[in-house]
C-alpha cells in the first residue's frame, strides 16, 4: 500500500528533481502535443497541490510515484 508523502516534507530542490524523474518515466503519455519539462513538472506539482494527484512511496518497489488521487484505494 502506498504512503503519501506530504509536499512540504521535502525541499524545494528534490521535489523538483522526484517530479522531473516521474514526468520522464517510459510510458507517460501526454497526449498529441509536446510539452516542455517545465510545462510537465507544473502540470504535475498544480495537481498535487489541488489535491487530485498524491505523492507516494511504495514500500515494495522502494520508489516515489505520483497517482491520481482516484486510483488510490478507499481507505487511503
Amino acid at each position: 500500500m502506498p504512503i503519501a508523502i506530504p509536499l512540504d516534507a521535502l525541499d524545494e530542490e528534490t521535489l523538483q528533481a522526484v517530479l522531473e524523474a516521474f514526468v520522464t518515466e517510459e510510458g507517460t503519455d501526454y497526449g498529441h502535443r509536446d510539452y516542455s519539462l517545465g510545462e510537465k513538472v507544473a502540470a504535475v506539482r498544480g495537481q498535487l497541490s489541488q489535491g487530485t494527484a498524491v505523492l507516494c512511496y511504495d514500500e515494495a518497489t522502494e520508489s516515489v510515484t505520483v497517482l491520481p488521487k482516484d486510483q488510490l484505494p478507499a481507505d487511503f
